[in-house]
């Protein structure tokens, strides 16, 4: 008897359902990987998922794609009443001071600025990591690599350190950090950021055309060189302001000390000295700066036009000087030569001769023609030249 009035009762209803169908109620159809928000006096009632259905006239249906976003047809905050909507959804709050690096599937595909955002659940699987753009630090995660994207340039600032340097860090203008070489990501806010950085490479530095008076008040002028490193950055760039200039005027004044207490005379004697004189004495003050120095040395001492043409003439006279003691040696020499070779031949005769011949074999070869004239006793006084007396 139930069976029967069970059957009835679906037979009235299946005889009801085309009257109704025609005249009141629509067909609507739901495609995969879309979802149907059925509203009612702008209230959600229901979900469809994809099939075909039939509404009411006074039930309207919105249409919503699962592979996107989800853009609310009416204020968020009605859908978010029914129950079954949270379910299907991911709800995602950005904050003022936040943006959310939005990834699919494990890939990267947009950022999300501070607002509220709906995501389907079940299609694709979504991922966010919250960036507060407050912080200093980059410490959520973020591939590096996302930093050059176009979607992350607007909110990103870059500071690259070079293998040669390293770079003294400041946050809103206090001292924060030493930093090694590299690139440093960091997000623009309000927060101020600066790197001052120093090169570690060995540099030299000019002191040129310092004009100095020595202990004799002789001007002149000496271009001297220096070589150094930077050894504490942060002597160098935090305890002192423009480091290079103060070590500029240190290696000056030391240069002008040792010039100072010398004459022209002892400064030209000891030239190879200043170097070291000026290392020594400004080494306690240069490590005051983070700095330590290399080597240093003097380029050129330029004195003045008249006391340079007083040297030349002093010169001049000392080598002069020096030639007519040398030439006075040889002809000493030269003397003391002719008289051992005097002796020698007054001692020997055929020594004599033989000196005798020398002499005239030298002016024979300058002798195109001789003449004869006199009397016979010519031909004597030849023979006496040329053969010894044998007595």
């Amino acid at each position: 008897m139930i069976t029967i009035n069970i059957n009835q009762e679906s037979a009235e209803i299946k005889f009801a359902l085309p009257k109704i169908k025609n005249k009141k109620m629509k067909r609507v159809k739901i495609n995969a990987w879309k979802k149907g928000l059925v509203f009612k006096n702008d209230n959600l009632i229901k979900l469809l998922n994809e099939g075909v259905y039939w509404l009411w006239p006074s039930e309207v249906v919105f249409e919503s794609d699962m592979t996107k976003r989800f853009d609310a047809p009416v204020n968020l905050n009605i859908l978010l009443k029914n129950e079954d909507f949270v379910n299907a959804t991911s709800i995602v709050e950005v904050k003022n001071n936040e943006i959310v690096l939005q990834y699919e599937n494990n890939l990267f595909v947009g950022v999300l600025t501070p607002g509220r955002y709906i995501f389907w659940k079940g299609l694709i699987d979504y991922k966010f990591i919250v960036a507060d753009l407050n912080a200093i630090e980059m410490d959520v995660g973020i591939d590096r690599s996302l930093f050059s994207r176009k979607e992350l340039l607007p909110y990103v600032r870059t500071f690259a350190v070079e293998p040669f340097e390293k770079a003294v860090m400041y946050v809103d203008g206090k001292f924060n950090k030493i930093v090694e070489a590299g690139t440093y990501y960091f997000w623009k806010n309000s927060t101020s950021i600066v790197f001052s950085k120093a090169d570690l490479r060995t540099m030299q530095m000019e002191i040129a055309g310092q004009e100095i008076l020595t202990k004799d008040k002789a001007a002149l002028r000496i271009n001297f060189y220096l070589q150094y490193n930077i050894k504490d950055i942060v002597k160098a760039i935090v305890n002192n302001k423009e480091y290079d200039k103060q070590l500029y005027v240190l290696m000056q004044l030391a240069l002008r000390e040792f010039v100072g207490a010398l004459t022209l005379d002892e400064l030209l004697e000891k030239k190879e000295n200043i170097s070291t004189y000026v290392m020594e004495s400004a080494a306690e003050k240069v490590e005051a700066l983070g700095v330590v120095l290399k080597g240093s040395g003097i380029r050129d001492i330029i004195l003045p036009g008249d006391v340079k043409e007083i040297m030349n003439q002093v010169l001049v006279a000392e080598k002069k000087a020096q030639a007519n003691t040398i030439m006075r040696r040889e002809e000493t020499a030269s003397t003391r030569s002719l008289l051992n070779t005097a002796k020698l031949m007054e001692d020997n005769a055929m020594l004599f001769k033989l000196k005798e011949m020398e002499y005239v074999e030298k002016i024979a070869e300058k002798i195109n023609n001789i003449s004869l004239s006199g009397g016979s006793d010519l031909v004597g006084q030849l023979k006496q030249i040329f053969v010894p007396d044998k007595k």
